[in-house]
């Protein structure tokens, strides 16, 4: 199946099952804004959980805050956001649809990526075991065509790019043919660059309203409050501050679900370190949290960093964590040095000295920055995407049947355990209430008595239920449950008693967290 079936049928499973919805719905929707369902904001949550307790509890110099949406306006000026915050659009004149024009030419690099990708697939089918994949790359004449002409767009790009050549974006687009995906044609504007920050007024009075904007980022209201923290909390450098909070863009080519929004989530931490450290601190916090992704278990292969060829302003080096979604290798992480760029400019604008005193050496510095920042929505959908699976196993007549199933890690799954009465009567629900009451305070648990067992089974493994607990009238004599594993569908006999040590065993955080310690 293609991909980009495969990604259309998680779409529609996520609103069918409860994990996102389009927001606004009933009223036609409102554009790159979604909600998350019953499912949805518990997967969300754990996603969050998993985190911050690896930032907070596994790092005694890590402490975390939260801070205001609003801020003092000044502080946008001093980050550079008012000035240099801006995507560069196109438009075709056709379809009157406007598009970056950065993710226009990287969807042409992939579009070369993926050629040669296909050829080194059939030939592999062609010659089977003997088949030398790096040889093929090394020396197919398609392949190596392919590659030149791969470099020589990346590297015109990347030029532009660190000059903000708009007129050269707009030539690369042209000199690659590169057509609007709804007409057709090459009929393009000129390239412009657009703020991506949205705007609001406080005030009691229209005339004594003052402008100020929702945050495009959370990083800001850590690095305003960095001496707050570092005072309060006696902290030592180096040190970090975590925060997850909700950030607002005014995304004109907001697409691709829920992976590019105009209201979303971070997860970041600002590492503080002394100047002159910060690149090995970049690269330590680099690994870990690669360290992090891959622990979930969706196969490391599935991962590769990608250094970024231009820096922002603020930075001297950065990279991300790109993950092979169905649309291709995408970023779910940034990590970056980001110097001392922040605090320098908060000093200067504010007036206020936010310098650090090193009782060690007797110098007084503004720290440098290494900064972690992730997309919990981005994160989301990845692990949503890892986890969707279409598979033929074996039905009750014998024949086999298709399930879908979401192989989510038991630790982050919305509903970690369902009790199903085998039947409605003879006392079996009640029996399988009071096993729900009994644990509801250690997991999430869900009570489910609607359909034929084998349907119940399919519903669960459509949320991603790791476990299911069935009660028969077995139970009843001798208090024994039968409990059946998501993924392999086995089934295994054990007393109640055991059941919370065995569920508690496979979907409580510590274990996922030793892997990281």
């Amino acid at each position: 199946m293609a991909q980009e079936d495969i990604f259309k049928k998680l779409v529609a499973h996520c609103k069918e099952y409860g994990f996102v919805f389009q927001s606004s719905e009933i009223y036609d929707g409102l554009s790159a804004v979604y909600d998350y369902g019953q499912y949805g904001v518990e997967l969300k949550n754990n996603i969050k959980k998993y985190w911050w307790d690896s930032m907070t509890l596994l790092h005694d110099n890590v402490v975390g805050i939260d801070s205001a949406i609003f801020m003092h306006p000044e502080i946008w000026k001093a980050s550079g956001h008012v000035d240099a915050f801006n995507d560069p659009l196109i438009d075709n004149r056709d379809s009157k649809k406007r598009y970056r024009a950065d993710v226009l030419i990287e969807e042409q690099l992939a579009k070369y990526e993926d050629k040669i990708n296909k050829e080194v697939e059939k030939a592999a089918k062609r010659f089977g075991e003997t088949f030398n994949e790096q040889q093929f790359r090394d020396t197919n004449q398609r392949v190596l065509e392919t590659r030149r002409k791969w470099t020589a767009l990346h590297e015109r790009f990347a030029q532009a790019m660190n000059d903000m050549n708009l007129d050269e974006l707009r030539q690369i687009i042209l000199d690659e043919e590169i057509v609007c995906p709804i007409s057709g044609t090459r009929n393009w504007t000129e390239v412009r660059q657009f703020n991506l920050m949205f705007s609001t007024e406080i005030g009691s009075t229209a005339e004594g309203a003052s402008k100020i904007y929702l945050r495009p980022e959370t990083a800001q209201g850590i690095f305003v409050n960095y001496l707050n923290v570092q005072k309060t909390g006696r902290m030592k450098i180096p040190f970090g501050i975590a925060q997850i909070g909700k950030a607002f863009r005014n995304e004109i080519v907001a697409r691709q679900f829920i992976f590019r929004m105009r209201e979303f989530e971070q997860m970041e931490m600002q590492f503080f370190v002394k100047p002159g450290t910060e690149l090995q601190w970049f690269e330590k916090w680099r690994d870990a949290r690669m360290k992090w992704h891959r622990a979930l278990g969706f196969g490391d292969d599935n991962y590769r960093f990608h250094v970024h060829e231009k820096l922002a302003h603020y930075a001297n080096a950065a990279v991300d964590v790109e993950y092979r979604f169905p649309f291709g290798f995408k970023e779910v992480e940034g990590i970056h040095s980001r110097t001392d760029f922040d605090l320098s400019q908060h000093q200067k604008h504010s007036g206020k000295k936010i310098t650090y005193f090193d009782t060690e050496t007797n110098e007084s510095y503004v720290p440098y920055v290494v900064e972690t920042s992730i997309g919990v929505d981005r994160m989301f959908l990845q692990v949503m995407a890892a986890a969707y699976c279409e598979e033929d196993v074996p039905s009750a007549d014998g024949k086999s049947e298709q399930r879908v199933v979401l192989k989510i890690p038991p630790v982050l799954a919305p509903v970690k355990l369902a009790v199903l009465p085998l039947v409605k009567k003879d006392g079996l629900p009640e029996k399988a209430r009071e096993i729900v009451d009994s644990l509801k305070f250690d997991f999430p648990c869900r009570y489910d008595e609607k359909d034929s067992v084998g349907k119940r089974y399919r519903r669960q493994d459509a949320i991603g239920t790791p476990f299911c607990l069935t009660v028969d009238h077995q139970t009843l004599d001798d208090n024994t449950v039968t409990v059946r594993n998501r993924d392999t569908m086995e089934q295994i006999r054990v007393p109640i008693a055991e059941v919370r040590g065995i569920i508690a065993a496979k979907t409580n955080f510590r274990e996922l967290l030793e892997k990281l310690a």
